[in-house]
């Protein structure tokens, strides 16, 4: 048995209050984790230009046998697959451990390899929600917070929006149909910022607006939807 087994609904820490009842879920897509947190591009082209400039600097002065290059650039492409594979691993196993989750009243974030946390957002303490849309289809989706933050940068990474350290926003990443998950949050934010609104024989404003994405170096991303 692994400790999710224990979970009463995949994913949730509880059964669900009457009422509440879940719209989506979906686990991190590995590919992306792999891309767009754990940079294996970026190693990739690291070690690729180390080696070029490995081959050229010793071919070209020649203090170096054929036979000695070779080895030593051997050893080189040894480490990078090493290295990419590590970073791919964890990827892979942080995908599997996770499990993002949104009802009609929270979104809820399960996480950790190592040790298992589970994240409650309610919907009161959600001010805004951004989406950056990726060529595969994929997304991710900060959450900007109101209050106190529940936990650290540290704790929650991979799942934050990054250099994001005060406040710290958790973000839903590397979701797979990031277009129809933006929906179902946006719809569900509306809905219920609607309640108390309509409980007063308010119309309530519409600030949902799911097709505005966020920019890492912007200030701030850009609205999606909110709730108070």
């Amino acid at each position: 048995m692994n400790e999710y087994e224990i979970e009463p609904i995949p994913g949730l820490p509880e059964v669900p209050p009457e009422g509440e009842r879940i719209l989506w879920q979906a686990a991190p897509t590995w590919g992306t984790l792999a891309r767009r947190a754990f940079h294996v591009r970026k190693i990739i082209l690291y070690f690729t230009l180390i080696f070029l400039w490995y081959l050229a600097d010793k071919l070209w002065t020649g203090e170096e046998s054929l036979l000695g290059v070779s080895l030593l650039a051997g050893w080189l492409i040894f480490l990078a697959h090493l290295a990419v594979g590590l970073l791919v691993l964890l990827a892979w196993a942080n995908s599997r451990a996770t499990l993002y989750t949104i009802t009609n009243r929270r979104v809820v974030m399960r996480f950790g390899v190592a040790v298992s946390m589970t994240i409650n957002l309610p919907f009161s303490k959600i001010a805004a929600a951004g989406l950056r849309r990726y060529p595969d289809g994929t997304g991710d989706i900060p959450l900007s917070l109101t209050g106190r933050q529940p936990v650290s940068y540290l704790v929650l990474w991979p799942h934050v929006r990054p250099w994001r350290f005060s406040p710290v926003e958790p973000m839903l990443r590397g979701v797979p149909e990031a277009d129809k998950v933006a929906g179902i949050l946006s719809a569900a934010l509306k809905e219920a910022n609607a309640l108390p609104a309509a409980a007063d024989g308010q119309v309530p404003a519409d600030r949902a607006d799911p097709n505005r994405a966020y920019a890492e170096d912007q200030a701030a991303p850009a609205p999606m939807a909110s709730a108070s």
